[in-house]
């Protein structure tokens, strides 16, 4: 299945198995996308606590696996620690005093890993 972005692929995930998958996966921008994965008048699957790291992960890898321009900048990181610098998002960023769980960045640091070794 094609997927305009990472994001509405990982937004319609939230909604495996019903049709909020394709209304999703159709919308123009992954904002628009962001913006119905976040509305919750939509039934959020179960074990959205449980996939949602799996998920994103899976996201990420292909946008680099697919984007030759942008895995060579991940790759160029070498080592370093990679910081999802979002003043808001304590989960999936460093939040505004730093003490958010940077899930997004550790998920780029796991797939820079992935990607160094299938080169």
């Amino acid at each position: 299945m094609y997927w305009r972005t990472s994001e509405h692929y990982f937004q319609a995930q939230k909604f495996a198995g019903t049709f909020h998958v394709e209304q999703i996966r159709l919308v123009k921008s992954p904002k628009d996308a962001a913006k119905m994965g976040r509305e919750r008048t939509r039934p959020l699957r179960q074990d959205w606590e449980q996939v949602k790291d799996e998920i994103m992960q899976k996201a990420v890898l292909r946008k680099f696996e697919t984007h030759a321009d942008i895995r060579e900048i991940l790759l160029s990181t070498g080592n370093e620690e990679i910081v999802e610098n979002s003043p808001t998002d304590y989960y999936w960023g460093r939040g505004s005093d730093g003490s958010g769980k940077n899930r997004l960045g550790l998920i780029l640091i796991q797939v820079r890993e992935i990607l160094r070794y299938a080169n």
